[in-house]
């Protein structure tokens, strides 16, 4: 099976990204829908008053703020995903167009690259605001992940790669 292409598995993994892009767009839209619903609520309180709060909900109204937290950390991540799925899509287009080394290509790369950074840096972040709330993260979860840093430094160094190729590439098409 030819890797680029038309029909080629660079198409197949393109329609692999389509269909996650647009399950992710639908996911942001839902939880952007939560997020308004839940602001437009902390605005009227009277509203949560009239509810019957005890138990289980009463809990759940009292986490709030992490809850709030929560949601904002999972509309980023979510984002965040979206952006990095996108920049995918751009790039296997140009593989299943039989243009690898496309100079758009070195751009979307690094930019992956600092998206998948933020997302890191964000995690952490995310983790210390749950610490000063009091809700701490679980045990494990707030280490350096060396998985997600090696992942950065790949997609960079991916990106000189095309560079380079981008570059032979025009070198040989300035020769006759």
């Amino acid at each position: 099976m030819r890797a680029l292409g038309p029909g080629s598995v660079s198409s197949f993994l393109k329609f692999i990204l389509d269909v996650a892009y647009y399950v992710l767009l639908v996911s942001l839209a839902g939880l952007a829908i939560i997020s308004v619903a839940g602001l437009l609520l902390s605005f009227n309180p009277a509203f949560l008053r009239n509810l019957d709060v005890s138990g289980e909900a009463g809990k759940i109204v009292a986490k709030g703020p992490v809850l709030a937290a929560t949601l904002a950390y999972s509309v980023f991540y979510v984002g965040s995903l979206l952006a990095i799925i996108g920049g995918l899509r751009r790039v296997f287009a140009t593989l299943t167009g039989g243009d690898p080394f496309h100079p758009d290509n070195i751009r979307r790369l690094r930019f992956i690259g600092f998206v998948l950074a933020g997302m890191e840096l964000a995690r952490h972040a995310f983790q210390a605001i749950l610490g000063q709330m009091g809700a701490g993260a679980e045990k494990g979860d707030d280490g350096v992940s060396v998985t997600a840093w090696f992942a950065v430094l790949v997609i960079f160094v991916l990106a000189e790669v095309f560079r380079e190729g981008a570059r032979l590439r025009h070198e040989a098409e300035l020769t006759i």
